[in-house]
Protein backbone atom coordinates (compact mmCIF):
# COMPACT_ATOMS: atom_id res chain seq x y z
CA UNK A 1 0.00 0.00 0.00
CA UNK A 2 1.41 3.17 -0.35
CA UNK A 3 0.12 6.91 0.07
CA UNK A 4 -1.35 9.46 -2.25
CA UNK A 5 -1.87 13.84 -2.25
CA UNK A 6 -4.86 14.20 -0.63
CA UNK A 7 -4.66 17.98 0.21
CA UNK A 8 -1.84 21.20 -0.38
CA UNK A 9 -1.95 23.65 1.88
CA UNK A 10 -0.88 27.03 0.72
CA UNK A 11 -0.35 29.82 2.86
CA UNK A 12 -1.43 33.35 1.67
CA UNK A 13 -2.35 36.87 2.92
CA UNK A 14 -6.16 36.05 1.18
CA UNK A 15 -7.66 33.11 1.50
CA UNK A 16 -10.97 33.77 0.35
CA UNK A 17 -9.33 35.45 -2.92
CA UNK A 18 -7.17 32.75 -4.02
CA UNK A 19 -9.73 30.30 -3.11
CA UNK A 20 -12.18 32.11 -5.51
CA UNK A 21 -9.56 32.72 -8.26
CA UNK A 22 -8.44 28.99 -8.35
CA UNK A 23 -12.09 27.50 -8.36
CA UNK A 24 -12.24 29.13 -11.32
CA UNK A 25 -8.97 28.30 -13.03
CA UNK A 26 -9.47 24.62 -11.58
CA UNK A 27 -13.52 24.55 -11.71
CA UNK A 28 -13.43 23.46 -8.35
CA UNK A 29 -15.72 24.79 -5.26
CA UNK A 30 -15.71 25.55 -1.76
CA UNK A 31 -15.79 22.56 0.45
CA UNK A 32 -15.27 24.17 3.89
CA UNK A 33 -14.42 27.65 5.62
CA UNK A 34 -12.39 27.08 8.64
CA UNK A 35 -12.81 29.25 11.50
CA UNK A 36 -9.32 30.08 11.27
CA UNK A 37 -10.09 31.67 7.63
CA UNK A 38 -8.66 28.53 6.06
CA UNK A 39 -10.63 27.88 2.84
CA UNK A 40 -10.53 24.19 1.35
CA UNK A 41 -11.35 23.78 -2.52
CA UNK A 42 -11.63 20.78 -4.46
CA UNK A 43 -13.71 18.62 -7.16
CA UNK A 44 -17.64 19.01 -6.89
CA UNK A 45 -17.82 15.02 -5.83
CA UNK A 46 -16.23 16.32 -2.71
CA UNK A 47 -13.11 15.15 -0.84
CA UNK A 48 -10.92 11.62 -0.98
CA UNK A 49 -11.24 11.73 -4.66
CA UNK A 50 -8.91 11.12 -7.38
CA UNK A 51 -7.52 15.10 -7.49
CA UNK A 52 -6.18 16.39 -4.39
CA UNK A 53 -8.33 19.24 -2.55
CA UNK A 54 -5.85 22.82 -1.66
CA UNK A 55 -6.54 24.57 1.84
CA UNK A 56 -5.47 27.90 1.56
CA UNK A 57 -4.24 29.01 5.10
CA UNK A 58 -4.09 32.58 6.12
CA UNK A 59 -0.64 34.11 6.81
CA UNK A 60 1.11 37.35 7.48
CA UNK A 61 4.68 35.75 6.73
CA UNK A 62 6.44 37.64 3.67
CA UNK A 63 6.87 35.12 0.66
CA UNK A 64 10.73 35.11 -0.38
CA UNK A 65 12.62 34.23 -3.42
CA UNK A 66 10.75 31.42 -5.69
CA UNK A 67 8.14 28.81 -4.72
CA UNK A 68 9.83 25.01 -4.18
CA UNK A 69 6.21 23.98 -5.27
CA UNK A 70 4.25 25.24 -8.21
CA UNK A 71 1.16 23.80 -10.20
CA UNK A 72 1.42 22.51 -13.78
CA UNK A 73 -2.33 22.75 -15.46
CA UNK A 74 -3.71 22.07 -18.94
CA UNK A 75 -6.68 22.94 -20.40
CA UNK A 76 -9.21 20.74 -21.19
CA UNK A 77 -11.64 22.49 -23.20
CA UNK A 78 -9.76 24.89 -25.51
CA UNK A 79 -6.69 25.10 -27.20
CA UNK A 80 -3.88 26.68 -24.72
CA UNK A 81 -3.95 29.85 -26.13
CA UNK A 82 -7.75 30.54 -25.51
CA UNK A 83 -7.05 28.96 -22.15
CA UNK A 84 -4.13 31.63 -21.63
CA UNK A 85 -6.52 34.39 -22.47
CA UNK A 86 -8.99 32.64 -20.23
CA UNK A 87 -6.80 32.61 -17.30
CA UNK A 88 -5.53 36.81 -17.85
CA UNK A 89 -8.52 37.44 -17.57
CA UNK A 90 -9.42 35.79 -13.92
CA UNK A 91 -6.66 37.78 -13.16
CA UNK A 92 -3.62 35.29 -13.80
CA UNK A 93 -0.25 37.48 -14.78
CA UNK A 94 2.52 36.64 -16.42
CA UNK A 95 5.43 35.75 -14.50
CA UNK A 96 9.51 35.51 -15.19
CA UNK A 97 11.15 32.93 -13.52
CA UNK A 98 14.31 32.86 -16.36
CA UNK A 99 12.81 31.37 -19.05
CA UNK A 100 14.06 31.91 -22.41
CA UNK A 101 10.71 32.15 -24.08
CA UNK A 102 11.49 29.29 -26.35
CA UNK A 103 9.38 26.82 -23.94
CA UNK A 104 5.99 25.01 -24.81
CA UNK A 105 4.60 26.11 -22.12
CA UNK A 106 3.54 29.96 -19.83
CA UNK A 107 4.75 30.78 -16.59
CA UNK A 108 2.06 32.56 -15.14
CA UNK A 109 1.02 34.04 -11.33
CA UNK A 110 -1.53 34.06 -9.27
CA UNK A 111 -3.15 37.02 -7.85
CA UNK A 112 -0.73 36.37 -4.62
CA UNK A 113 2.35 36.35 -7.35
CA UNK A 114 2.49 32.47 -6.61
CA UNK A 115 3.62 30.55 -10.46
CA UNK A 116 2.44 28.32 -12.36
CA UNK A 117 2.60 26.55 -15.69
CA UNK A 118 0.21 26.83 -18.45
CA UNK A 119 0.99 23.83 -20.45
CA UNK A 120 0.78 23.01 -24.22
CA UNK A 121 -1.20 19.47 -24.23
CA UNK A 122 -4.73 19.43 -23.74
CA UNK A 123 -6.14 17.10 -20.91
CA UNK A 124 -10.20 15.45 -21.46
Amino acid sequence: MACRISELVIDCRDPQRLAEFWCQVLDFVVLDTDDDGSVEIGPREGFGGLQPTLVFSPSTEPRTGLLRLHFDVNATDRDQDAELERLLALGARPADVGQTGEEPWHVLADPEGNEFCLLRRRLS
